[in-house]
């Protein structure tokens, strides 16, 4: 069988109905993550409380900027080969050398930076510094597990996933409040069992799978995914992560490095989170766009494609204009009264802020086509860019104001951002 003959077949799963699941699933995800930090709060000390948030910012943000590059990877190639009719049968190999190599890269800088985190973070608590070290290494297994089912378009499966991971993870809080268990090392041994208890959904994809595919057919289409090829663009990925990082903290940790006043670095993360809490739930919408844009690039044609990543850009963009809209005439007073801030706040800076958001979302949609279409060196470019003008941004003294010179930075620095992945699509369509 000559691999023109194998046959092509269209996506089985709507992104509609992919999206529609998953945000369900991470939604209810986000829920059950604040009850844990709720009853953390209200089980231990104040300092105990800081350390166990200061040990999950960490590993937040550690295993999303090392590991997701190949959890995309995973989605787009799976989904690809499954729309050319090769099934299943899709070699891990290359993906697994590259999460493996990731994780290894970590533990040998968390080995080498033992003391800093463990005496100066942790207050000299081995017991956080180990969690974290086991949390994040597990974490290679689950969002590795992710691209696979993402890939598959397994989408009731992702969101189960997600969701027995912060359930497990409450369950150690729950221990702690009710007696079962004592103390700030009791709650942080959920963040590093979540992600192992959550695998155990994975052999549920096993019980149904596709009939098996030509495998001659596949080694002749296996085409593509080379070691250099799948650590290629998994870099670019990883470059992805570090520059979106750099536009949700950057602010804050300048304005705490400069500030004279020790709450204006708080009010600043507050303020960002009008922007955090959308894009924790367009992870998604991620999750079901990249599969079904490789699917549509594979099989559909340009057509297909553009109309894909209209209809979901003029849905972020009705969004974000209603955001935005609601920020400029009572965004003030609700902001100051949901995290009790004592300094005015100004409707059209936080505007802004809604703003930049919705461009952050349309960023978000562009950089999945850019991946779909094997774009990622030029979408982490545009990314690196827009993050480093950022930063420059904020430690430049054009604005006096810091929190005004973060809302103004951070709707530009997006607005660059989308401009330069809008060039890339264009590209691309050419």
């Amino acid at each position: 069988m000559s691999a023109s003959s194998v046959s092509v077949s269209p996506p089985r799963s709507s992104y509609g109905r992919g999206a529609r699941i998953l945000s369900i699933g991470i939604a209810t995800t986000g829920l059950v993550t604040f009850a844990y930090f709720a009853l953390a709060a209200h089980a231990l000390t104040a300092a105990q409380y800081t350390r166990i948030s200061l040990v999950w910012s960490i590993m937040f943000v550690v295993a999303s900027v090392i590991y997701r590059p190949i959890e995309q990877l995973l989605s787009r190639t799976i989904a690809d080969r499954r729309a050319r009719g090769l099934g299943d049968r899709h070699s891990l190999r290359v993906p697994l050398l590259i999460q493996g190599a990731f994780a290894l890269a970590f533990l040998v800088v968390a080995l080498a930076l033992r003391d800093l985190l463990q005496n100066d973070l942790f207050d000299g608590a081995a017991a956080l510094y180990w969690v974290l070290v086991v949390g994040v290494l597990a974490y290679a297994a689950s969002y590795f597990a992710r691209g696979f089912l993402a890939g598959h378009q397994r989408f009731a499966l992702y969101g189960a996933l997600v969701f027995l991971e912060a359930m497990s993870r409450l369950c150690f809080a729950l221990a702690v409040v009710v007696g079962i268990a004592s103390g700030q090392t009791a709650v942080a041994l959920g963040m590093a069992a979540a992600p192992l208890v959550s695998l155990v959904v994975v052999p549920l994809f096993f019980a149904r799978r596709d009939p098996p595919t030509d495998v001659d057919a596949v080694k002749q289409t296996e085409g593509g995914l080379t070691l250099r090829r799948g650590f290629g663009f998994a870099a670019a990925v990883f470059a992805v992560m570090v520059a979106e990082q750099t536009l949700l903290n950057a602010a804050v940790l300048t304005v705490a490095a400069t500030s004279s006043d020790p709450a204006l670095a708080g009010i600043v993360f507050s303020v960002l989170l009008i922007a955090r809490a959308p894009l924790q739930l367009f992870q998604a919408v991620q999750g079901s766009l990249l599969p079904h844009l490789a699917g549509l690039q594979a099989t559909a044609g340009a057509a297909e494609f553009r109309r894909a990543i209209r209809v979901t850009v003029l849905a972020i963009g009705g969004f974000a204009l209603a955001v935005a809209l609601g920020l400029l005439v009572a965004g003030p007073p609700v902001v100051r009264a949901l995290f009790d801030i004592e300094r005015d706040l100004a409707g059209g800076g936080l505007a802004l802020v809604g703003l930049g958001m919705g461009l952050h979302l349309v960023a978000g949609t562009l950089n999945q086509a850019a991946l779909a279409r094997g774009q990622a060196a030029g979408a982490a470019l545009a990314w690196l860019v827009s993050a480093a003008a950022f930063l420059w941004w904020m430690l430049s003294p054009i604005v006096g104001d810091q929190l005004l010179r973060m809302e103004i930075g951070y709707g530009g620095a997006t607005a660059l951002l989308c401009a330069l992945l809008a060039a890339v699509y264009r590209r691309g369509s050419r």
